[in-house]
């Protein structure tokens, strides 16, 4: 199975000789077996006014990964948004963490990354039905076997686009914001309240997605994970049982359009809190 990215980056970009390269190429060579996540993970979920708050990115599973540095060319849009607007995440090529947030105003502060398209080969149909099994993506495995190619080989494009609420001062109710992202997973109550139940919405390009897995585990117990399909308005319910850092995600993929490259797209979806 390999990785590759549909443009290639450029070295001058970068700072020279201040990031390991194999860090750099974690994203695109590791397999899927333990790169099935990203996502965004501040080093401080509820910070103080005025606090710069560094933003890691991470490739993985289960809350294990390695970061990925700031790379403009590795995506299309990673902003925060609060009471005052969106702004672009600042940041250098080649910083890990992968830049600063300034935190200004009190309530919630939303931060997004849509990455860029990468692609990843199957070797064999085996391979790439075992993976659709294994991420709740059971409903493509008939035009997979009807659309197998020739050579046996599987193309995927695939594209992330991760969410990460902060919460500055005493948690509110000040809800999720949408990014508008071409797959977004939203908190439609605030996660930072002391209520158990939390109610999520998935959509993709805009509308409401049904039937999809969604996935939600804590980090201190990243195995216990809570499971469930959105009903016909996108819409999934966890009752969060621990307190601490969340990731909630979720996967859609479709059939390539003509002249991508490639038989499939997937898009990615994570958010990430942390629960009083």
């Amino acid at each position: 199975m390999i990785f590759t990215k549909h443009r290639q980056f450029t070295a001058n970009r970068l700072i020279a000789g201040m990031f390991c390269v194999w860090r750099w190429s974690f994203i695109f060579w590791v397999g899927t077996a333990q790169a099935h996540d990203f996502w965004i993970e501040p080093e401080r979920f509820r910070p103080a006014l005025g606090d710069k708050v560094p933003i890691h990115l991470y490739v993985g599973m289960d809350f294990k990964g390695d970061s990925a540095p700031f790379i403009p060319e590795w995506f299309q849009r990673y902003v925060y948004v609060g009471s005052q607007g969106e702004k672009p995440v600042p940041g250098s090529p080649g910083d890990d963490p992968a830049g600063i947030v300034p935190i200004a105003t009190p309530g919630l502060t939303v931060i997004g990354y849509r990455s860029t398209q990468f692609s990843v080969t199957f070797d064999t149909l085996d391979e790439f039905e075992k993976y659709l099994l294994k991420e709740g993506l059971e409903r493509n495995l008939a035009l997979a076997k009807k659309n197998k190619s020739a050579s046996g080989k599987i193309v995927e494009n695939y594209y992330r686009c991760a969410k990460s609420l902060v919460m500055a001062k005493s948690p509110d109710t000040s809800p999720d914001r949408l990014l508008g992202f071409r797959i977004e997973l939203m908190a439609e109550k605030s996660p930072y309240v002391q209520a158990k139940h939390i109610p999520f919405r998935l959509l993709y390009e805009n509308h409401p997605l049904a039937g999809s897995l969604v996935v939600a585990f804590n980090k201190a117990a990243p195995l216990e994970k809570l499971k469930a399909r959105t009903d016909k308005n996108g819409r999934v319910h966890f009752d969060f049982n621990r307190p601490g850092t969340w990731l909630v995600t979720s996967v859609h993929m479709i059939p390539a359009p003509a002249g991508a490259g490639a038989q499939w797209e997937s898009a990615w979806a994570s958010l990430s809190f942390e629960r009083p």
